[in-house]
C-alpha cells in the first residue's frame, strides 16, 4: 500500500488523468471487439432508411475510411481484411440516414474495373486492398483482394497499375494463404 501511496504522491491523483486513461482503454477495447466481430453482427440492427451514421458507428465502429460525395453523400468503408475476405461499404444519404449496405468484394464489382480506371475510382469501388506491392522493373504497382470466390474457396482479385497510376488490366490468382506454405 505504502507503494501505491508513493506512486500517487509522485504523480499525482489527477481524477481527470484517470479517467482519460480508463476512456482509451475502453475505446482500445471496442476497436478491437469491432475489428474482429463476425460479418453477421456487424450492422445488427441497422435498418435503410430508418439508422443514422451515428448508429452505425455505435455498433461497428469507426470506419477505416469516409468518402464525401458532392451531392453531400457519405460513403463508410469498413474492410474486413487483412486476413478477411469482405469489404463493406455503408453509404449515408443526404438526409443522414443509410441508404444502403453493401459488401463490396464480388464478381459483378470485380466487372467494372475497367483499364484507365484510377487508383481512387478503384478504392472507391472495391476499398483498401488486401495488399499492394510494387514491381519497380515492370513499373507496376499490383493491389490484391482477398475475396470469396465460391463458399468454399477463397481467391485473390489483381488489379495492375502502371506508372501513371491507371490499372493496366486485372488478374486472378490463388490465395496464398490456402496454398501448401502460405
Amino acid at each position: 500500500m505504502g507503494l501505491i501511496a508513493s506512486v500517487l504522491a509522485l504523480f499525482g491523483c489527477d481524477q481527470r488523468k484517470v479517467d482519460e486513461a480508463v476512456n482509451r482503454a475502453q475505446e482500445g477495447a471496442r476497436a478491437f471487439w469491432h475489428s474482429v466481430q463476425p460479418d453477421r453482427t456487424l450492422f445488427r440492427g441497422i435498418e435503410t432508411g430508418v439508422s443514422t451514421e451515428e448508429d452505425v458507428r455505435r455498433t461497428a465502429g469507426r470506419p477505416d475510411l469516409v468518402w464525401e460525395d458532392e451531392s453531400g453523400a457519405r460513403t463508410l468503408e469498413y474492410p474486413r481484411g487483412p486476413e478477411g475476405a469482405t469489404t463493406w461499404q455503408v453509404t449515408i444519404g443526404t438526409d443522414g440516414r443509410v441508404a444502403r449496405i453493401e459488401q463490396v468484394l464480388t464478381a459483378e464489382n470485380f466487372a467494372r474495373v475497367r483499364a484507365g480506371m484510377s487508383e481512387d475510382g478503384v478504392r472507391r469501388l472495391l476499398g483498401r486492398p488486401t495488399t499492394v506491392e510494387a514491381y519497380a522493373r515492370k513499373r507496376e504497382t499490383v493491389w490484391s483482394y482477398r475475396w470469396w470466390e465460391s463458399s468454399q474457396q477463397q481467391a485473390m482479385f489483381n488489379v495492375h497499375f502502371g506508372a501513371d497510376a491507371r490499372v493496366t488490366h486485372t488478374s486472378r490468382s490463388d490465395d496464398p494463404s490456402t496454398t501448401k506454405g502460405g
